[in-house]
């Protein structure tokens, strides 16, 4: 039978569209949260060198934040633009729209692990890399560089089927490539003796298992959203209307990559590779809770998108409002977390008794002000879902470029390596008080719209 196109994002009642999508989405994020936990909790016990490997997988991070920045730009960009398509009932210059994010994200996913594989070295030693770390940090991204194409297709259409009113199948594809990469995991890395090696192959044949599946969902013709079967040639017009859309959450993890390589020189310098390893184990913990929200966010998108297209903004200001205070209570019960069981969480991933000291005391440190980082993603992401690029982008910019960055420069100058870890909780403080500026104008703006109005009539609210 096919899809009919998901009317109900303008007529069904905010808070029961929002658990219909949000749920699956959090569920998705959550699991894949721990798609990335898993790795690092099997390559932390590998017996004699876990404390190094983990590390070595820390300073990875930047490689894979950068890898995530490109497959946003194209992904969400697209999966924006379709939301807004099905809410205006454009259904074929939606899947035109699809068909250039496959063939977009092909190239890009193609040309980045050229790169990276031509200079993966000098690479891995600019991200912090040491004699001691970067053994493990090369086995682990030639493997996940050669499969890139396949990572950045699956997640960007991952992201078109939840917007296109399908979250319970990509929240399914994603519980399928965390259970499938658990099975897998030791198998490689253990059974076989792969080591780290094993954990980066187990997660590309996961993906490329998923992808396969999302190729035929979305070859069907009986959907309303569906590929053609024929070549598909890129539009540039598309593809800049596209990119433009997805520079914002492109920029906030192309950012997270500078700050990520800033955060492991700063902890090589004033800690050495233990502290790196440190910081990835409470990154992978801390980000358990900021993809709940996120997923709060994948299930805000395709309704504010929708209702925006119809111009229902009453609905959009809705949707913000309840989406926020869901992810609020997720960042304060990942604060309460983090102080009451440091220990216990930390020893998951290693026991080495250095390794697992320095994590728990980071944990505590980093997270110490999260209640408030809740609305300022939200926030961020309803720019983003409006197509209010400009905005999207300088917020999205503000936390860990504008505040971050020099503050992991000037606090360590007195603080030595606590000044790393307190440098997180002032940003998000300074962010979230220009994130709340930027929103109250925001809804200012559409107090004076009426459902119907067109958003031009204000000019610069867009």
């Amino acid at each position: 039978m096919a899809d009919s196109a998901p009317t109900e994002l303008g007529t069904r009642k905010i808070s029961t569209l929002l658990r219909q999508y949000a749920v699956p989405g959090i569920i998705a994020m959550t699991a894949s949260s721990l798609y990335n936990m898993v790795d690092s909790i099997f390559i932390g016990h590998i017996p004699d060198v876990g404390a190094y490997a983990i590390s070595g997988l820390a300073v990875t991070f930047p490689l894979m934040n950068l890898s995530t920045a490109l497959g946003t730009l194209v992904g969400v960009g697209a999966a924006t633009m379709i939301s807004v398509l099905l809410g205006q009932k454009r259904y074929e210059d939606a899947n035109t729209v699809l068909a250039n994010e496959v063939t977009l994200n092909t190239i890009v996913g193609i040309l980045f692990a050229a790169v990276g594989l031509l200079f993966l070295d000098p690479i891995l030693r600019f991200f912090g890399a040491s004699d001691n770390t970067l053994p493990f940090a090369r086995d682990y991204m030639q493997i996940l560089l050669a499969g890139n194409v396949f990572t950045h297709l699956y997640f960007g259409l991952n992201s078109v089927i939840r917007s296109s009113g399908n979250p319970k199948l990509a929240m399914r594809l994603t519980l399928f490539t965390v259970l499938s990469n658990s099975i897998l995991d030791p198998i490689f890395i253990y059974g076989l003796g792969m080591g780290i090696r094993g954990a980066a192959l187990a997660t590309i044949l996961c993906q490329m298992m998923a992808l396969a599946y999302t190729l035929w969902y979305f070859l069907n013709p009986k959907r309303f959203l569906h590929l053609p079967r024929k070549v598909f040639a890129l539009d540039w017009d598309i593809a800049k209307d596209s990119l433009a859309i997805g520079m914002g959450p492109f920029l906030m993890n192309a950012a997270s990559c500078i700050v990520t390589l800033f955060i492991n020189q700063q902890l090589s310098k004033y800690g050495g590779d233990l502290s790196i390893g440190a910081f990835g184990i409470v990154n992978r913990v801390s980000f358990m809770f900021v993809m709940v929200v996120m997923g709060l966010n994948q299930g805000m998108q395709p309704i504010a998108g929708y209702n925006f297209g119809a111009r229902q903004y009453s609905r959009v200001k809705q949707v913000y409002l309840q989406t926020a205070l869901w992810a609020t209570g997720a960042m304060c019960l990942g604060f309460v977390f983090s102080f009451i069981l440091p220990g216990p969480t930390v020893s998951i991933f290693t026991e080495d008794p250095a390794l697992h000291e320095i994590a728990a005391r980071g944990l505590r440190k980093l997270n110490c002000l999260f209640p408030i980082v809740g609305f300022q993603m939200v926030a961020t992401n309803l720019f983003q879902c409006l197509g209010m690029v400009r905005k999207s982008i300088f917020l999205s910019l503000t936390r860990q470029l504008l505040f971050l960055v020099p503050l992991l420069y000037l606090l360590p100058l007195s603080l030595g390596v606590d000044g790393v870890w307190y440098s997180y909780p002032l940003s998000d403080l300074l962010a979230s008080i220009t994130t709340l500026i930027f929103l109250a104008n925001l809804f200012r703006k559409f107090s004076r719209l009426k459902d119907g109005d067109d958003p031009s009539s204000l000019g610069s609210l867009v």
